[in-house]
């Protein structure tokens, strides 16, 4: 299976935020979307999911436009984790993640679904709020449901926006490292727009880096994520550091206008 971008042009009004993009993704990969605010992350991430229509290009699974794919047969291809949502009355952790089963639905909850959100729920550490209201937990556990809720929806691409960002570092880490653990056996991708560039470097198997409405660059995270690139992209001096226990960036400096020098 392949989601392929095809000459993308997306933005809001006459404002365009990103310009004939094209990328293919097919399984068993994570892939990253780096770029700092405002570099069309978020606005990638929708209209991957078919929440935005492009204004320009098209979005295809395997040949088939998004658009033209039943939303019941689309939520089986793609699940979507956004970067914050909004609570509405009483549900509980659990409902908001048995939901992710509702493409799949006859007449009622199986005995397998149910299982497979219990699971979903002791993976991402909030069994043991299942009866607890979404309203009346904190944002990390709310982001943690939202996440559960994807996986068992069971979606050939998870497709999630700043899953992370309301994570402490354990969540942050395990979080990452599950979606490694989905992907390994080759019949799931995941699209993950991310700020962290150390979780990206550390966790992605490719990453694809938006800069001025285009492609900057994509590819390995090793090969994309260098000083050079740091500097182009997001302004900032960085070291790119490796010892026994891995590679890391080290960002040491801003350039331009206000610019910080923390060596000196």
């Amino acid at each position: 299976m392949t989601l392929s971008v095809s000459n993308l042009k997306q933005g809001y009004g006459n404002n365009i935020v990103l310009n004939d993009l094209s990328f293919d993704i097919g399984m068993g990969e994570v892939v990253s979307i780096l770029g700092p605010n405002g570099s069309g992350k978020s606005t990638l991430i929708k209209t991957i999911c078919n929440i935005m229509k492009p204004k320009g290009g098209n979005i295809s699974v395997d040949g088939v436009d998004v658009t033209r794919i039943r939303r019941n047969d689309f939520a089986k291809l793609v699940a979507y984790v956004p970067q914050s949502t909004t609570v509405f009355g009483y549900n509980s952790i659990y409902d908001t993640v048995l939901a992710g089963r509702r493409p799949y639905m006859q007449w009622s909850y199986s005995q397998s679904d149910i299982e497979m959100a219990a699971d979903a729920m002791r993976r991402m550490h909030i069994d043991h709020l299942h009866d607890r209201y979404l309203s009346d937990v904190s944002g990390g556990q709310k982001q943690r449901a939202h996440i559960a809720r994807a996986l068992v929806q069971d979606s050939s691409y998870l497709v999630l926006d700043e899953p992370t960002s309301a994570l402490d570092l354990k969540h942050q880490i395990e979080t990452l490292t599950i979606l490694r653990e989905l992907t390994s056996s080759g019949d799931k991708s995941a699209i993950v727009a991310v700020h962290d560039l150390n979780l990206a470097l550390n966790y992605s198997d490719r990453v694809i880096v938006l800069k001025d409405s285009r492609i900057y660059a994509d590819g390995r995270p090793e090969d994309v994520i260098t000083a050079k690139m740091i500097q182009d992209v997001y302004n900032v001096n960085a070291a790119i550091c490796s010892d026994e226990s891995g590679t890391f960036i080290h960002p040491y400096g801003t350039i331009g206008a206000g610019n910080v020098d923390y060596m000196n």
